[in-house]
C-alpha cells in the first residue's frame, strides 16, 4: 500500500456524496462509496489490491469506528424511547419469528447451510441508516418512537447474533467473546458514568480544549482499539466491540466536541476507506458466473421487506414497516466476516449486499410515503 492507493480511494470515495446530494433520491452516502470500490477493485479496473494487509487493517479501523458511531446514535438516554421499548420489542420478536421461517425456507431453496445467517439478515435493521433518515425527514410521533426502539433492538440483537450464525462450529467460542465484550462495555459505562458525576470528565474536557490536546479523542480511540483487540483475540468481529462501546458512550452522553471529532475521523476518512475497500474486495463477476446468487440476493431483499411488513398486523403502518427493513451494516459485516473466514460460496458475499441494496431502494421510496403518515399520527397524538 502507498500514497497512490490512498489518493485513489480518497478521490473515488467522493462518488458517495455526489450520489447522495439530491435529497429526493434518499441515497445513503455509503452506496456511492461501495460502487466506487467496485469500479476500482476486483470487479473493475483492479487499481486497488483489497488483500493488502495494511489496507485491510485500516479498513478494520474504519469498520470499528463506523459501528462505534452507529452505537452512539442509539438514543438510549431518552425517556420516551424507554417507554416505547415494550412495543418495539414485541414487533422485533414478530419480525424474528417471520425471519426464522423464511430464512430456513431460503436456505432449503438454494441448497445452502446458512439458514442461521439468513435469519439474522432478514430480522436485522440498520440503526445507522434508519435513525438518521427519520431525523432528516423530520418524522415525529409515538409510532416513530416505537419504530426507533424496534430498529435499535433488532440492530443490537443482530450484531450479537451474527458471529454465532456465520460460523456455527465456533459458536461457543464466539459467544464467550461476545459476553466478554458486553461485560467490558458495561464496566466502561460504570466508569464513564462515575467520571461524569464527579466532574472529572468536565475538567479533562476543559483542559483538553484550552491546551488543544484532544485528550478525549485520544482516550476514546485507545479504548476502542483495546476493545477491538480483545474482540479479535476472542474471535469476535470488531463490529461488536465498536457498537458496544458506542452504546456505553451514548448511555453516558457524548460531548458535542468529541462527536464532531469522531465524525471527522469516521465520515471524513476511515469510513469511506472501509466502504471503498469492501467494494474493491467484492468479485461481482461471480454473480454472472453463478446466476443463482443473483436470485439469492433478490430473494433475501424481498424476504426482508416481507418480514418487516408483518408488523402491520400489530398496528404499524406499512410504510413504517418497510422503513425498518433498511439494512446495510449487518449484510456488510456478514460479507466481510464470511469472506475472511472463507465460509461463503462464490458470489454469496455479493448476493448479501445485493439483498441489502433492494431494501435500501424500497426504503428510499417508503420514506416519502412515511412522512405524511407520521405527520398525521403526530397531529392525532397532540389532539
Amino acid at each position: 500500500m502507498d500514497f497512490q492507493t490512498l489518493a485513489i480511494i480518497s478521490v473515488v470515495a467522493l462518488l458517495g456524496p455526489l450520489l447522495a446530494m439530491p435529497r429526493r433520491w434518499n441515497i445513503p452516502v455509503v452506496i456511492g462509496q461501495l460502487a466506487a470500490g467496485v469500479i476500482v477493485g476486483r470487479t473493475g479496473f483492479g487499481l486497488i489490491e483489497a488483500a493488502d494487509p495494511t489496507l485491510t487493517l485500516l479498513a478494520d479501523v474504519g469498520f470499528a469506528l463506523i459501528m462505534f458511531v452507529a452505537g452512539t446514535h442509539v438514543p438510549v438516554r431518552t425517556g420516551a424511547i424507554r417507554a416505547a421499548l415494550s412495543a418495539g420489542l414485541v414487533r422485533a420478536i414478530l419480525v424474528t419469528v417471520s425471519a426464522s421461517a423464511l430464512g430456513v425456507a431460503i436456505a432449503i431453496m438454494f441448497g445452502t447451510n446458512h439458514a442461521p445467517l439468513y435469519i439474522v439478515l432478514l430480522a436485522s435493521s440498520s440503526a445507522a441508516l434508519v435513525l438518521p433518515l427519520i431525523h432528516s425527514l423530520g418524522l415525529r410521533g409515538r409510532s416513530m418512537l416505537e419504530l426507533t426502539a424496534q430498529v435499535a433492538i433488532a440492530d443490537v440483537a443482530a450484531i450479537v447474533a451474527l458471529p454465532l450464525a456465520i460460523d456455527p462450529p465456533n459458536a461457543g467460542r464466539a459467544a464467550l467473546g461476545a459476553a466478554l465484550i458486553a461485560a467490558l462495555a458495561v464496566a466502561l459505562y460504570v466508569l464513564l458514568s462515575r467520571l461524569e458525576r464527579n466532574g472529572s470528565r468536565a475538567r479533562l474536557h476543559k483542559l483538553s480544549a484550552n491546551r488543544k490536546f484532544a485528550l478525549e479523542l485520544r482516550i476514546q480511540l485507545a479504548i476502542l482499539f483495546a476493545l477491538s483487540a480483545v474482540a479479535v483475540f476472542s474471535y469476535v468481529s470488531v463490529m461488536l466491540a465498536g457498537f458496544a462501546f458506542g452504546l456505553a458512550v451514548a448511555a453516558v452522553g457524548e460531548p458535542r466536541r468529541l462527536a464532531r471529532q469522531l465524525f471527522a475521523l469516521a465520515d471524513g476518512f476511515f469510513g469511506p476507506l472501509f466502504f471503498v475497500w469492501l467494494g474493491a474486495s467484492l468479485a461481482l463477476r461471480d454473480l454472472t458466473d453463478h446466476p443463482q446468487m443473483i436470485a439469492l440476493g433478490l430473494t433475501l431483499g424481498l424476504a426482508t421487506l416481507l418480514t418487516h411488513a408483518t408488523t402491520r398486523v400489530l398496528g404499524l403502518p406499512l410504510s413504517f414497516g418497510l422503513l425498518s427493513a433498511a439494512q446495510l451494516g449487518i449484510p456488510i459485516a456478514a460479507a466481510t466476516i464470511g469472506t475472511q473466514l472463507h465460509v461463503l460460496a462464490p458470489g454469496e458475499a455479493a448476493a448479501l449486499l445485493l439483498g441489502a441494496l433492494v431494501t435500501i431502494a424500497v426504503t428510499a421510496a417508503a420514506s416519502g410515503w412515511a412522512r405524511p403518515r407520521a405527520a398525521s399520527a403526530a397531529e392525532k397524538t397532540v389532539g
